[in-house]
């Protein structure tokens, strides 16, 4: 059981927020492929919505449309199957998915949307699992989930599993999405990608220069991400977050970001978020 709750309400509306990647550096691969990363992640304010109506028949349920994502490879769904086999549940659940995080857009939208739903299963249905035990079952789902189920802003490495928290200074970023669906295998395989950067040792990691390995190839293949970072540039220290396609730059305040944002190109999707320290749901999990 939770430590303070048996059951959430039956029904639930919880946030899944977006991350941005501060640095990706890639420096290395394993002998499967997989390639070894180091990065910073950092949640902003700004998100997908979950909702969660428990069910007792044990049927686990995507209410309503995601476009272009079946709901039998919908990573929410997936999840909670998995939280259903690990800690042996026998309720189920209806799950909503309002959607705002672009798809293809290297801010993790499948993947905290997922750990939004093994962290409120976990307590709607009193599994009572820790931390580590969803951040496992996250891994198995995809690799961004476990840092969405860690909550706090992370300097990480491996596949990008293995995590450490990590302080970094208040900011409001200038976030823009651009007309463009970034598929993120085709770039981690393109020939011309770095995949041998130095290491660089967390402590010391903001005195050094660094950058997104993937950005370069992503603004060959992707014209209109370089547009974004070439426009967005002009403002502030512009990068493009994870595989891409969406590309972010950091300010002092909410009144500075939300000048660069208004300047933004008629048609341009730009909005302002703040950064966060923790995840809101972070208190949810022991």
């Amino acid at each position: 059981m939770h430590p303070t709750d048996t059951f959430l309400p039956e029904r639930a509306c919880l946030p899944a927020p977006a991350k941005i990647n501060l640095f990706l550096h890639i420096v290395g691969r394993r002998p499967d492929g997989y390639h070894l990363l180091q990065t910073a992640f950092r949640l902003i304010d700004w998100g997908d919505e979950i909702t969660l109506e428990r069910r007792s028949d044990g049927v686990i349920r995507r209410i309503g449309d995601v476009p272009g994502v079946p709901p039998e490879s919908d990573l929410v769904v997936r999840a909670a199957r998995a939280l259903q086999a690990a800690s042996g549940a026998t309720w189920g659940a209806d799950i909503g998915v309002l959607k705002r995080i672009p798809m293809g857009g290297g801010l993790g939208g499948g993947s905290s949307d997922a750990a939004t739903v093994l962290i409120g299963l976990n307590r709607m249905w009193a599994c009572g699992l820790s931390r580590s035990q969803l951040q496992e079952i996250g891994l198995g789902l995809g690799a961004d989930v476990p840092f969405f189920i860690f909550g706090e802003t992370a300097f990480a490495e491996g596949v990008g599993e293995a995590l450490q928290p990590l302080s970094v200074p208040p900011a409001w970023y200038v976030m823009v999405a651009p007309d463009a669906f970034v598929p993120t295998a085709e770039i981690f395989s393109d020939q011309e990608l770095t995949r041998d950067s130095e290491i660089l040792i967390m402590r010391a990691f903001a005195m050094h220069t660094t950058r997104n390995d993937m950005q370069a190839v992503v603004c060959r293949r992707f014209p209109k991400v370089a547009e974004s970072l070439v426009w967005l540039s002009q403002y502030g220290a512009a990068r493009m977050s994870g595989s891409g396609a969406c590309v972010f730059a950091p300010f002092d305040s909410k009144e500075q970001a939300e000048q660069v944002a208004a300047a933004a190109p008629q048609g341009m999707k730009v909005w302002v978020a703040e950064g966060l320290d923790r995840h809101p749901l972070q208190e949810w999990v022991v």
